[in-house]
C-alpha cells in the first residue's frame, strides 16, 4: 500500500485517482500527525509527501519515519510546488527522501519512480527476511558461524554489483528527468528495472540455505548471442566505474548454450576484481577471441598489484584470499569460488596469469553452441 501525505484535499483526490488507475492501493493522509500514526500502524511500501503541510512540514515528518525501526526502510517521494530551489531540495534527501519531484508531475515518470523504489524496498525487505530466517535455521547447527559468514559473503558479492548499477541508472534517470528527457528517463528506468529483476532471481536463490552451504545453485539454460550479452555486462560496470577505462578487444559472434545471469556474475566479478586490485590504474582490458574445438575465450587484464605464483592456484578455493592484500582490500574470498563453480557447470575451464606488480588476467573458456 502506498501513503499520501498532502494538507490539501484536493491534490490527495487527484493522485489518488492517478495511482489507482495503474493498480496502487492508496490511503491518505491531510497532516504529518495523521501520517504518523498510519506508519505504525500500518504497512506501506512507499510514501509520497507534500513538503508544505502547517504542523509538521514534509521534512520533519520524513526524519521522524527514518527515525522508526519499523519504518526506516519505507522509501519517502517528496513532492513540492513552492520549495523548489536547491537548499529545500538538499534538505529533502539529508531528512530521509529518495526523490525531491517538483510540481506539476509527469504522471508516468512519477509511476515509473515508484514502481523502481517500491522494488528496492522489496528487495531489501526480502533480504531481511532471508537473514532471519537462516539466524533462525543456524541456530541447530554445530557450525552457525561459519555458516553465517558464508551467507553474508554470499549475499554482499552477489547482491552488490546489480545494486551498484541500479543506484547508478536512478542517477542518470534523475539527470535526464532534470532535463526533462522523457526518452533518456525512460531508458534509465528501465535498465533499472532489468537490474531489480536479477537481485529478484538471486534472492530467490539465497532463500535456499542447504543450495548456499552446498555451493549448488539453480540454473536455466538456454541459447543466446554472446556479443551483446559481453557488451551489456561491460556496460553495467562502466556505469557503475565511470571513472575507469574499460577497453573491449576482438569479438566473438556466435552463440552460447548457457545461463546468461550465471555466466554474467562471472564478468561482472572478474571485472570488478580488476577494479579493486588495481586502484592506482584506471585501465581494464578486456579480451576476447575465438579458439580451436568450437570455444570462446573471455581474459580480463588489469595493471593492479598482482599475485604471486604460489598462490595462484589456490585463488578459486572458497574463502581464500592473498594474505599479502587481505589487509589492503575488504572482501571474505567467495567471489571467484562462485565463478569457478559456475563455469564448471557449462562445461568450461579458468584461470589466472599474474605477476606481483604487474597486473592480473583472469580468464574462462566455455564450449559455443555447435552449428549442428
Amino acid at each position: 500500500m502506498i501513503l499520501i501525505v498532502d494538507d490539501k484535499s484536493e491534490n490527495l483526490i487527484a493522485l489518488k485517482k492517478i495511482l489507482e488507475t495503474h493498480n496502487f492501493s492508496v490511503d491518505t493522509a491531510l497532516s504529518g500527525e495523521e501520517a504518523l500514526r498510519k506508519v505504525l500502524k500500518y504497512n506501506y511500501k512507499l510514501i509520497i509527501l507534500d513538503v508544505q503541510m502547517p504542523g509538521m512540514d514534509g521534512f520533519e515528518v520524513a526524519e521522524a519515519i527514518s527515525g522508526y525501526s519499523k519504518t526506516k526502510d519505507i522509501p519517502i517521494i517528496f513532492l513540492s510546488a513552492v520549495k523548489i530551489n536547491k537548499q529545500f531540495i538538499s534538505k529533502g534527501y539529508a531528512s530521509g527522501g529518495r526523490d525531491y519531484l517538483i510540481k506539476p508531475i509527469d504522471p508516468d515518470i512519477l509511476v515509473l519512480k515508484m514502481r523502481t523504489f517500491i522494488k528496492l524496498y522489496e528487495q531489501t525487505d526480502e533480504l531481511n527476511r532471508v537473514q532471519h530466517a537462516l539466524m533462525e535455521e543456524i541456530e541447530y547447527r554445530k557450525e552457525a558461524e561459519s555458516k553465517k559468514d558464508e551467507f553474508i559473503s554470499i549475499a554482499s558479492h552477489e547482491l552488490n554489483t546489480p545494486l551498484t548499477s541500479v543506484k547508478g541508472y536512478l542517477q542518470l534517470a534523475e539527470k535526464s528527468f532534470e532535463k526533462d528527457n522523457k526518452d533518456g528517463t525512460r531508458m534509465y528506468l528501465d535498465r533499472t528495472k532489468t537490474q531489480l529483476n536479477k537481485l529478484n532471481q538471486l534472492v530467490a536463490d539465497l532463500l535456499n540455505t542447504s543450495k548456499i552451504v552446498s555451493g549448488k545453485l539453480e540454473y536455466s539454460f538456454r541459447e543466446f548471442d554472446f556479443e551483446p550479452f559481453l557488451d551489456s555486462a561491460i556496460d553495467i560496470i562502466k556505469q557503475s566505474f565511470p571513472h575507469k577505462n574499460i577497453t573491449k578487444n576482438g569479438t566473438a559472434d556466435v552463440r552460447i548454450h548457457g545461463d546468461p545471469l550465471r555466466l554474467e556474475q562471472v564478468i561482472l566479478n572478474y571485472l570488478t576484481n580488476a577494479i579493486k586490485y588495481s586502484p592506482d590504474n584506471d585501465e581494464i582490458f578486456v579480451d576476447v577471441a575465438l579458439m580451436p574445438h568450437n570455444k570462446v575465450n573471455i581474459k580480463v587484464r588489469d595493471q593492479g598489484i598482482g599475485i604471486p605464483l604460489e598462490k595462484q592456484d589456490q585463488l578459486f578455493d572458497k574463502f581464500y584470499r592473498v594474505e599479502e592484500s587481505s589487509n589492503r582490500f575488504q572482501g571474505l574470498g567467495m567471489g571467484l569460488y562462485i565463478c569457478a563453480e559456475i563455469i564448471r557447470r557449462h562445461s568450461g575451464t579458468y584461470g589466472v596469469e599474474s605477476e606481483p606488480g604487474k597486473g592480473s588476467t583472469f580468464y574462462f573458456t566455455i564450449p559455443v553452441k555447435s552449428e549442428n
